[in-house]
């Protein structure tokens, strides 16, 4: 018989001081959900910090869904989407952007922009790896670089003659050994802007020859206003690229659908890499939800009259806020094209992240801070003009006798 063990002497050490991985803390807590945390514990608060439309999702693609659980859409699907969904993108970039796809190959599902973010950007970064970012920009791609154990560059936009456009010249200084990708996000979140024609075929040629991917994110695309007609999409890279290029393209239905809480995305990609971000689906969430899937389906079939009439009311808004803006003290603003926010830029504010708490708590008017956004966006606010005149009119007058009585 074998002896027994000893008692150990080792005492383990208290949970408390077993650390959890490094790189989590490089990924900062978001100014704009630390502010909203705070406005959720207020009333009254009129919220504009949020990008997401005070809209319900439409009726048609709410009861697609509903029947689409009650013809039993709830088991697994591939993990790169269903097929009746790639195929009916494959049509969407057919009719909109002249652009022909394989949906077995280059089109693959997610669960959310997000994701498809966290798709692409893994895929191509090892760690040590650095991405260059057009700023001011969404902070989630930026994160999701650092989780990936790399190390993001921003390079900030050129504002001039109340236009922004991509500074060649500071990506061209940005560019080392360890660069692999470029992310650009047009329409832009925060600014509005979209990049035009001209730039995105200098950028594509810029990765071209620097042998670096280009993502995409495109997720506001149908949100546009100088098309020749109201739904109109803003222009896709797709429409230049050569399939063989190392360009993704990540897209969602959450804006253009308001289906923020449908968590339902897409991605288009080389044809090579397409199967292996399908294969990552699995080891993420393996697939988006299948009746969301199957809703997500009728709403580009179905969803133009609706779309359409949505672009409306955020033109307006649009409209409203920069008249709006224009006429507060110190405040410049570049008009967006696309999206639904504007980025004013306000003379001597250094602190935005401040500014938006003293405005949040002194006025219950909740903004997005510019610093939120990048380095760039630091003496900026971000407003989501996506709600309701009755929270939009009232937020804008509180903010300019807030700025005329000296913020």
């Amino acid at each position: 018989m074998s002896e027994p063990l000893a008692a150990s002497t080792h005492r383990p050490a208290p949970a408390a001081s077993i650390p959890f991985a490094g790189s989590l803390d490089r990924v900062p807590y978001t100014r704009i959900r630390e502010l909203g945390e705070i406005a959720m514990g207020m009333d009254g608060v009129l919220r504009l910090y949020f990008g997401e439309s005070s809209l319900p999702t439409p009726k048609f693609i709410v009861d697609a869904a509903v029947q689409a659980l009650r013809e039993g859409y709830t088991f697994y699907s591939e993990n790169a989407g269903l097929p009746s969904l790639r195929s009916e993108i494959a049509l969407h970039y057919r009719r909109h952007h002249g652009v022909e796809l394989d949906p077995g190959s280059e089109i693959v599902i997610t669960a959310s922009g997000v994701q498809a973010l966290h798709l692409a950007i893994r895929s191509v970064l090892d760690p040590g790896d650095e991405a260059i970012v057009i700023s001011p920009a969404w902070p989630n791609s930026a994160s999701i670089v650092a989780l990936s154990h790399g190390v993001e560059v921003q390079v900030p936009l050129a504002l001039a003659d109340e236009r922004y456009a991509i500074d060649f010249a500071a990506l061209e200084a940005a560019v080392s050994s360890r660069t692999r990708i470029v992310v650009l996000t047009s329409p832009s979140n925060p600014l509005g802007w979209v990049a035009d024609v001209g730039e995105q075929r200098r950028l594509l040629e810029f990765c071209r020859a620097h042998g670096l991917w280009l993502l995409a994110d495109e997720v506001y695309e149908r949100i546009y206003y100088d098309g020749s007609q109201t739904g109109e999409p803003a222009p896709s890279i797709l429409r230049l690229c050569d399939r063989g290029d190392a360009v993704t393209v990540v897209q969602s239905f959450s804006k253009s659908y308001c289906m923020t809480g449908w968590r339902v995305g897409w991605l288009v990609t080389r044809a090579d890499l397409g199967p292996k971000l399908a294969q990552l689906n699995e080891f993420y969430v393996s697939h988006a939800a299948t009746f969301a899937q199957v809703a997500a389906t009728t709403a580009l079939a179905d969803g133009e009259e609706s779309l359409c009439r949505m672009v409306e009311g955020y033109r307006a808004n649009r409209d409203f806020c920069v008249t709006a803006l224009r006429e507060m003290p110190g405040v410049k603003l570049a008009e967006p094209s696309g999206a639904f926010y504007v980025f004013p830029r306000i003379d001597g504010l250094e602190d935005s992240f401040a500014f938006c708490k003293r405005l949040l708590l002194e006025q219950r008017v909740g903004l997005a801070p510019g610093s939120a956004f990048g380095t760039a966006g630091e003496g900026s606010l971000r407003i989501c003009y996506a709600a309701e005149r009755s929270v939009l009119e009232p937020a804008l007058e509180r903010l300019d006798a807030f700025l005329r009585t000296g913020g």
